[in-house]
């Protein structure tokens, strides 16, 4: 058993290193991917303590004040109902980035064994588990949680389960591209000249080395899964009213465009800001993963 940790380690020495903390000066050289990172930081915090820095109930209506502009008691004004913008922005948040993380959860927890035994065992498996991936990104993804959710029924939890669905494909393609590579390697023909099992070759010495890849690839599907869900919500089949959400924002907002556009300007920057600042960051990753990539 300690001849193949031993073989393990010598066999992939770069893998290790690439592996290391990501705070490291190959990635703080990356200007735009830290200050992406400090952005997603404050976002987190700001979803995280919205109880406590939103001025007001996210929920709490005033017809009195409805459409109100800018002003010193409410920053971001008010939309239709009169409530406050920026506090509808700050729950906004928590909403979208939890439903997001669970969508790339849930593609992370059914991609990731399935792209592993696709490329560990190839043959029939491979062919299958491919062919099904083809279908399914054979139709826009935006489009197939779409008619997933008209099958299941609209809400946030249901647009979650199918986004997630979704999105595994990508992530399965990304893992079974690594272990093609990984299972040639040295030290898995030593596991396997031991008799160590499938089950452990593949989830105790391969998948550590595909961990890179797939940290790279959820910071991506982060944005994309943020879109969709802001999208499935100015549609109406994501979160519905009154929970604060940045896409639902935006539903509600356009009709008063010309009259009061700050709660769609709001929600829009938000949306905006969030999903630029993880692109950033997952071309930060990318590159200190990848020292190919890495600017001279």
């Amino acid at each position: 058993m300690a001849q193949v940790e031993t073989s393990a380690s010598a066999s992939a020495p770069v893998l290790k290193q690439r592996r290391g903390s990501i705070f490291t000066s190959s990635f703080f050289k990356n200007r735009l991917a830290v200050a992406a990172g400090v952005v997603i930081v404050l976002i987190v915090f700001m979803a995280l303590l919205a109880p406590f820095i939103a001025p007001y109930d996210p929920d709490s209506s005033d017809l009195a004040k409805s459409l109100q502009g800018s002003s010193a008691e409410h920053l971001l004004g008010t939309d239709k109902q009169g409530r406050d913008i920026l506090s509808r922005v700050i729950y906004g948040a928590r909403t979208t980035m939890l439903g997001s993380v669970f969508v790339v959860l849930i593609s992370l927890i059914i991609g990731v064994p399935l792209g592993l035994i696709a490329g560990y065992y190839g043959g029939k498996i491979d062919s299958f588990i491919m062919r099904t991936w083809d279908v399914l990104l054979a139709f826009p993804a935006l489009l197939l949680a779409l008619l997933i959710v008209a099958v299941f029924g609209r809400g946030l939890e249901n647009a979650i389960i199918a986004l997630g669905v979704v999105y595994v494909p990508m992530i399965s393609r990304v893992v079974r591209s690594v272990t093609l590579v990984e299972k040639s390697q040295t030290y898995v023909e030593a596991a396997k000249t031991l008799g160590l099992s499938d089950f452990r070759i593949i989830f105790r010495h391969i998948l550590p080395n595909c961990m890179s890849p797939i940290l790279v690839q959820a910071t991506i599907d982060l944005a994309y899964a943020i879109l969709d869900l802001a999208a499935m919500s100015f549609l109406g089949l994501g979160v519905q009213p009154p929970m604060a959400d940045w896409g639902a924002m935006l539903a509600e907002a356009r009709e008063y465009l010309l009259i009061s556009p700050n709660a769609a300007l709001a929600s829009g920057f938000a949306i905006m800001i969030t999903v630029i600042s993880f692109n950033l960051f997952g071309d930060g990753l990318q590159a200190h993963f990848d020292p190919k990539q890495r600017k001279v």
